[in-house]
């Protein structure tokens, strides 16, 4: 109970994101398995959140009377990227999800009993059968249970044929009862395009692109989290601040930490946009979008922020900026989800190696704290909470960490120091001597 307690998306109303919630309902109720996908950190965590606790959820958006089970998997917990990690954690969580609820004594001790199993052999094929077996046990008692992957494509190095087998397979065990719900900054085809084909994936999932929140949305996130800071807004600022991150919940997250974090009080609205831009944190999420897109991505992207056509063709390449949201198109108009990242990219077209070598903010606190710990293995869970104490809550992605990573050595290299940061694969980062 403690658990939910902290989840502040269960005081949303149960019309948040109302379209996106009746679509995956409608799918839901069919036993139909399907892919959210949008641009990273969009907010579909925050979704979910919502959409998996919030206790009118079923009889609103699915109402079939039948009794449904949600069982959460975030892959951020997967210290290793493999195969035996990823089935183990699905099983724990199958049975944490079960110790929740009104289910009988019995079949959750059964479930119990299937994980033991798994961590005394071991063994992959092993724990997959108990997988199975806790599934399709769920199922003959009337039980229908939804796998929420979250964050799936951080398995893409581990996805073969045999991966997706084993997920068709569990679906055939529980006679099509069991549903898939991954979540993704790209569709299942473009993280293995080798294994998730047109044809397989047609009989087996379909998307769903998750755009950023329109502005009755947004503001339920804000009066929700704001409440967190205690913050005061004058009503042409707070306009100014859902103007400048428009729906995009990350920036919005750090749009709030941001107008927190401020000595004294903003009044005016170029004020607001100046702290934002210039905001290191908001930059580099900036950057991760960036990063995030392909070649050909960035030149629309570019195209669209001078104004200039964009060509069929290159439209059609780039058709994930439109159906993630990245680009807006309305009354024959384009236009870019957010003026932080139309900024963002015009300093990027300047840019051009004007980078100095003196450590910003988060580069120093992540040098100071890999100092501080010299010679010692540092956790990423330590490095966040060293360098973004403010944002432990709402979690920092794998991608910023090393990307501060990567400059904090770049830097280094620069300053022709005697010391290098040195990997620890699956764990962290070490400081050492040269």
């Amino acid at each position: 109970m403690a658990m939910m307690n902290n989840i502040v998306e269960l005081n949303y109303p149960i019309t948040f994101r109302s379209n996106d919630a009746q679509r995956i309902g409608e799918n839901l109720k069919n036993r139909n398995s399907i892919v959210l996908i949008g641009m990273k950190r969009v907010g579909i965590s925050n979704f979910l959140r919502f959409f998996l606790y919030h206790n009118e959820i079923v009889p609103k958006y699915i109402g079939d009377n039948k009794s449904h089970l949600f069982i959460p998997i975030d892959l951020n917990d997967l210290v290793e990227r493999e195969t035996y990690s990823f089935w183990r954690l699905t099983l724990k969580r199958i049975v944490d999800a079960t110790a929740k609820t009104s289910i009988s004594g019995l079949i959750k001790k059964r479930i119990e009993s299937f994980f033991l199993s798994s961590i005394q052999s071991r063994d992959l094929f092993t724990t997959i059968d108990c997988v199975r077996d806790a599934l399709v046990l769920l199922v003959n008692n009337n039980i229908l249970p939804t796998l929420f992957f979250i964050r799936f494509d951080r398995m893409k190095n581990a996805i073969n044929q045999e991966f997706f087998h084993n997920l068709q397979g569990l679906k055939d065990a529980t006679h099509q009862n069991l549903a898939y719900v991954f979540t993704s900054s790209r569709s299942l085809g473009n993280i293995a395009p080798e294994v998730f084909t047109k044809a397989s994936l047609a009989f087996f999932c379909q998307d769903i692109y998750i755009k950023p929140t329109d502005r009755k949305d947004s503001k339920i996130i804000f009066k929700t989290y704001s409440a967190n800071y205690r913050l005061s807004m004058d009503p042409a600022i707070e306009e100014a601040f859902f103007d400048i991150v428009d729906g995009y919940v990350q920036y919005l997250h750090l749009a709030l930490i941001f107008l927190h974090e401020a000595k004294l009080p903003v009044k005016t609205r170029v004020e607001l946009f100046d702290g934002l831009l210039n905001d290191e944190r908001i930059y580099l999420q900036s950057e991760e979008l960036w990063e995030s897109l392909i070649l050909e991505e960035k030149n629309v992207l570019l195209c669209v922020s001078k104004g200039k056509d964009v060509s069929r063709d290159s439209r059609m390449i780039a058709r994930y900026l439109w159906d993630t949201g990245f680009i807006i198109e309305k009354n024959n108009k384009r236009t870019l989800f957010s003026p932080l990242f139309g900024l963002f990219l015009k300093q990027q077209e300047l840019k051009e190696n004007k980078e100095g070598i003196d450590f910003t903010k988060k580069e120093h606190l992540l040098f100071t704290y890999l100092s501080e710990n010299k010679n010692n293995i540092c956790e990423r869970e330590k490095i966040v909470e060293a360098v973004w104490p403010e944002m432990e809550e709402m979690g920092v992605s794998d991608w910023a960490i090393d990307r501060l990573v990567a400059r904090v050595r770049g830097k280094l290299r620069l300053q022709k120091s005697n010391q290098a940061i040195q990997t620890i694969r699956t764990r962290g980062y070490k400081l050492i001597m040269l």
